[in-house]
């Protein structure tokens, strides 16, 4: 039996992760228990509709004013599972000033406003825990905050957002087009009605951004992630890179060298013999370089609400095991001491260096890719392989596909550029970068 009495915890949301953190809480009760030295408990939870929530409310004081959660003395620690911006980041200022420790699965909100709000859970002696917020179940945020603390972190690659990868799955082993696969995950409940946050890769950059910060140890800047989503990918491209012996994956890419960090969200080939590129359907996995550890890749759930639980019942943990701990002593927020975070600048786009494939629709005559190859070596930019395929019967135009070697983005748009303007090329040119991941 514990000396300490039970822990007890507020809920702001009783949606599908609340209702998993209730279910797994008391499934689980004693083995959290001797785990974290002290019984926790959910005494009180905030839902908007009380009448639909699936969550295991019994012995839970129901309210539908979050604020009432948030000023209630008897709470200790309270757990954000609202979502977005507003209100969630009003409360979770005024939880921390009332003296309560935050836990949140918010990651638009710490990707966001994360920088004032762990200055305020400083300033308070409080904790924030947010491991739920990155890759669900995955518990990505521990293992490269403490578990790899060692190293120097070269870059994080991450498929980390299931409803993305779930598309561009269907669409590599279906032949499937992009609209069709989009209306069954969102029939399924893997998209929203909106989708706009998976497929054009804002979730993902909210994510990266909190990933390259504990990386790399520099502030958590959301603004300066470049974002570029799946809708322009076609079943061609998908076949295309297929048959260049490459995959099509939505990627989150941070990496740093003394130049600065990269931090970048968009569609990207990967070698099919690359682990990334064999995780499918709506995992999520993310592969960190170290330079002690080399690879290491965290495969798992990233959604759902169990997974997501799982992770956050953690962190309430951790902090049932620091109630009685010196403050000082604590694993900072961003993994870095918070007087040791690096001014290191986040690179623009146009000066990133990365390999390309490259799709076009040329005129079927002859003299085209002699053009075509001639623009590329002007600017420096050296060709890998060249895939020209047959063009359909009566048609005028033939695709042609190019990989190239790495180059940096300003020349590749130059050399776009150039191609777009020539009379034989018809419509815009498809481009999708192109990552090796040290995998050759």
């Amino acid at each position: 039996m514990s000396l300490y009495p039970p822990v007890k915890v507020g809920l702001l949301g009783l949606g599908t992760v609340g209702g998993g953190v209730t279910r797994v809480l008391a499934r689980n009760v004693k083995e959290i228990s001797r785990r974290a030295g002290r019984e926790i408990v959910v005494t009180h939870a905030a839902a908007r509709n009380l009448d639909t929530t699936t969550a295991n409310t019994a012995g839970i004081k129901l309210t539908g004013e979050a604020l009432e959660v948030v000023n209630d003395p008897d709470v200790s620690i309270i757990v954000e599972l609202m979502g977005g911006y507003e209100p969630a980041r009003g409360l979770v200022l005024r939880a921390l000033a009332n003296g309560k420790h935050v836990v949140t699965a918010n990651k638009a909100l710490i990707a966001k406003h994360g920088n004032e709000i762990f200055a305020a859970a400083r300033t308070a002696g409080m904790m924030v825990g947010f491991e739920a917020a990155v890759a669900g179940g995955i518990p990505i945020i521990k293992a490269i905050r403490e578990g790899l603390a060692g190293n120097h972190l070269e870059w994080v690659a991450g498929i980390i957002n299931g409803t993305a990868n779930f598309i561009l799955t269907e669409m590599r082993d279906k032949g499937r087009d992009f609209p069709d696969v989009l209306a069954e995950a969102q029939a399924l409940g893997y998209a929203e009605a909106d989708p706009t946050f998976d497929i054009e890769g804002i979730d993902a950059a909210h994510k990266l951004t909190i990933l390259a910060s504990i990386a790399f140890g520099i502030p958590l800047q959301f603004d300066k992630v470049y974002v570029e989503g799946i809708s322009r990918i076609t079943r061609d491209d998908v076949a295309y890179a297929e048959q260049l012996g490459y995959r099509i994956k939505h990627l989150g890419m941070a990496h740093r060298s003394e130049q600065g960090a990269q931090l970048r969200v968009h569609p990207t080939l990967i070698p099919q013999r690359q682990l990334l590129a064999n995780v499918n359907g709506v995992m999520n996995a993310v592969l960190v370089k170290g330079d002690a550890v080399g690879q290491s890749l965290f495969y798992g759930a990233g959604a759902g609400a169990e997974p997501t639980a799982s992770a956050v019942i953690a962190d309430i943990i951790d902090m049932v095991r620091t109630l009685t701990a010196d403050p000082e002593n604590w694993v900072p927020h961003l993994a870095f001491q918070p007087d040791s975070l690096s001014d290191l600048p986040v690179l623009p786009m146009d000066q990133v260096e990365t390999a390309y494939y490259l799709r076009l629709q040329a005129q079927d005559r002859p003299g085209v890719l002699a053009d075509v190859t001639r623009i590329f070596g002007d600017r420096g930019i050296s060709i890998e392989a060249i895939l020209q395929k047959e063009p359909p019967p009566g048609a005028h135009d033939v695709p042609i596909i190019l990989l190239t070697h790495r180059v940096r983005e300003r020349r590749m748009n130059e050399a776009i550029a150039a191609i777009e303007a020539l009379d034989s090329i018809h419509g815009p040119v498809t481009r999708i970068r192109l990552e090796h991941l040290d995998s050759d």
